[in-house]
């Protein structure tokens, strides 16, 4: 190791609890030469394996596989958690150099056939060898992962596919760095606070907040999310002023700018389908969901044309609901998309009594989090939560909280960042920092990344009913995170299949409305007087108010991700209008209400052109199919109970990715899933 490595904090182990990365010595220029020096630790371990002499065994092969690259998955999850939560120029700066670097890197590790060899060569005699269930399932995967990912391709193959692996990643990457400077961008400001009627004082003050910290004092800046609508839609009462925030969301990646984004996903569905030819598949959506639990593009098809036809239905009558309110207006006009949030809650309030922009103050976030999100684990889990001021995040508003068992030891480390600021993506997620592994001796460190309004001062924040379940539910891959406890690092946490990570968060949603919870967490900010009771129930009878609306927008960004990817590289080389392409997509599975836009756009369809859910948007559908059952079988079986939790952990959160996720829901469940639960939930059954 050079003095330079010896200085490097990336490369030295973490003094800090846990293993967690100490941000406060980590500079930019640390990360490159980190990087660097693990690319070639990480190759020498695997030279170390495919040079032995002896034949391939479980304990020569496997064992030392999942030991390597200790360093590496280090020093990355400690970079692409602060990539994604706080990308300051230079941080963006070194994602771009580092894309093609990384991929490069896993294609000599996934492509390397001395290395396939001797997989294959375990595989096969794998019914012969005495190994527990997780070693077992540990050989099924990595073969099956190598040979997806065309570790048995000729050399000249090989070569095509290595340069379209680092040509997406670089692909992904711009698009990203585009959609946030984009989004940015199209911040909307507005020179009066007249213009914001009908926000409340903690919304005014975010606002006003946002645009000093953008130089324009005296200004509001509305900021936007990723997602095509917006959480403020719902209650600003002037039509210009929510027709300029939803034509800049839909604006963003499509402006013939510096960040136009439709280039560059025309080239990442054109690499992606040349790249699913190569490896035998006949699109990118035949090729991903040939490993997860959908298996063919057709399924899952075939489940979103099932409720497109209802979830259409359903939003053709909310639609009528509130042209009439439109119609009443002294001046009539025609529905339009930015108007729906704004005149649902209209008809919220008349059909159902509730104001949802007037339940804010029941929901201050420090007692979402205390009385609510922790409080709903500790009921079902016995775990407790302690915050450690004295440990350093990435960021000055992230905060660390240390977890404990029921029985005093210690599980973990939480780390959670609420706020939006410019450098930080859109959206909200969940990652590992650090992950369990009984070979590593390594214990969870898990990040919740959320992006709410910041208020001035000392003002609460106060959150929508939305950003409450959005809490819950990214809580939820927390808890999985957590509680994952296998031995490989392979299925730490959340390594489980995409179109099934999204049930247990989906699961920890129902903990928001359950009485012994939400009688905690939701009291008025100035009296402390609970939710009343009738707005409760109101709240429960009006859980399918919307579902068409809601429901349709998700099925048409599903369908949209479906129709990009199900192309084959002939169709997908052709030359393609964006525009044009997504009415199509749209209109051919009915989802083409132009008062009911598609979730994501392409041009910000992050998930799909900049994450890890490419063909497989649909899992959130797909997981919910459980998670509906899920929450039927808690309701059976006596809710939020100490029994119900240790089951719930025990035998899927616990797993990890250590089994087949299906058998694991079986092993919970008792029996496979129900869709009607689904089907009722959202009102798809009339």
């Amino acid at each position: 190791m050079t003095p330079a490595d010896a200085a490097n904090p990336l490369l030295a182990p973490s003094l800090l609890p846990y293993g967690l990365p100490d941000y406060t010595a980590i500079r930019p220029e640390h990360y490159l030469p980190a990087f660097e020096e693990a690319f070639a630790r990480h190759l020498d371990e695997i030279r170390a394996i495919t040079a032995d002499p002896d034949p391939a065994t479980f304990a020569n092969t496997m064992v030392p596989l999942e030991a390597s690259g200790a360093l590496l998955h280090d020093i990355a999850a400690t970079f692409y958690t602060v990539s994604s939560a706080d990308a300051t120029p230079a941080i963006q700066e070194i994602e771009e150099t580092l894309a093609p670097l990384m991929a490069a890197h896993t294609d000599a590790i996934q492509l390397d056939a001395a290395l396939y060899r001797r997989i294959q060569d375990v595989h096969a005699k794998l019914d012969s060898l005495d190994l527990s269930a997780e070693d077992r399932y540990l050989v099924e995967r990595h073969y099956r992962e190598m040979t997806q990912a065309g570790a048995g391709l000729d050399a000249t193959q090989k070569e095509r596919l290595t340069a379209l692996n680092g040509r997406l990643s670089t692909l992904t990457t711009t698009f990203e760095k585009n959609l946030l400077n984009d989004t940015n961008d199209l911040a909307v400001v507005f020179d009066d606070a007249s213009e914001l009627e009908g926000l409340g004082a903690g919304e005014l003050s975010a606002a006003a907040r946002a645009a000093t910290e953008r130089g324009l004092e005296g200004k509001w800046l509305i900021s936007l999310p990723l997602f095509t609508g917006h959480p403020l839609l719902g209650s600003l009462r002037r039509r210009d002023a929510r027709a300029r925030i939803m034509a800049a969301s839909r604006a963003r990646g499509s402006r013939d700018n510096a960040y136009d984004n439709r280039p560059v996903l025309l080239e990442i569905v054109r690499l992606r389908a040349e790249r699913a030819t190569l490896l035998g598949f006949a699109s990118h959506a035949a090729y991903i969901t040939s490993d997860e639990t959908a298996g063919t593009p057709e399924a899952v098809q075939d489940l979103l044309f099932r409720l497109a036809v209802p979830a259409a239905r359903n939003a053709h009558r909310e639609r009528a609901a509130l042209q009439r309110m439109a119609d009443a207006e002294p001046a009539p006009f025609d529905i339009a998309a930015h108007d729906w949030a704004y005149y649902t809650e209209r008809v919220r309030a008349s059909e159902h009594d509730i104001d949802a922009a007037a339940l804010r103050p029941w929901f201050e976030a420090e007692r979402v989090l205390q009385d609510g999100v922790f409080r709903a684990a500790t009921l079902l889990y016995g775990i407790t939560f302690v915050e450690r001021p004295d440990i350093p995040g990435y960021h000055d508003d992230v905060r660390v909280f240390e977890v404990f068992n029921e029985d005093g030891s210690a599980l973990g480390l939480y780390l959670l960042d609420l706020y939006t600021r410019d450098s930080k993506r859109g959206g909200a997620w969940m990652n590992s920092i650090v992950s369990q592994s009984r070979l590593r001796g390594t214990a969870p460190v898990v990040v919740n990344n959320l992006n709410v309004s910041k208020p001035s001062g000392d003002l609460p924040t106060l959150l929508t009913m939305d950003e409450v379940t959005t809490f819950f539910h990214e809580f939820g891959h927390a808890l999985h995170g957590l509680f994952a406890t296998v031995t490989y690092p392979h299925f730490a946490g959340t390594n489980v299949f995409r179109d099934f990570v999204e049930f247990p968060s989906q699961v920890n949603e129902m903990w928001m409305l359950w009485p012994e919870v939400l009688t905690r967490y939701a009291r008025h900010l100035d009296t402390d007087e609970p939710l009343p009771a009738e707005v409760i129930d109101k709240l429960h009878a009006s859980e399918a108010f919307n579902q068409g609306f809601a429901t349709s927008e998700y099925l048409a960004a599903s369908w949209l991700d479906q129709a990009w990817h199900r192309l084959g590289a002939d169709e997908a080389a052709a030359d393609i209008d964006v525009t044009a392409f997504e009415a199509a997509a749209l209109a051919e599975i009915g989802l083409d209400d132009p008062a009911v836009p598609t979730r994501y756009s392409s041009t910000y369809f992050a998930h799909v052109f900049s994450g890890g859910y490419s063909a497989g948007y649909y899992s959130y559908i797909w997981s919910e199919v459980l998670d509906a059952d899920t929450v039927e079988w808690f309701r059976a079986n006596g809710g939020l109970t100490r029994a119900n939790g240790d089951r719930f952990r025990d035998r899927l959160l616990g797993v990890g990715g250590s089994k087949d996720p299906l058998e694991a829901f079986r092993d919970f469940r008792g029996q496979d899933a129900d869709i009607e639960p689904l089907l009722a939930r959202r009102g798809l059954t009339g």
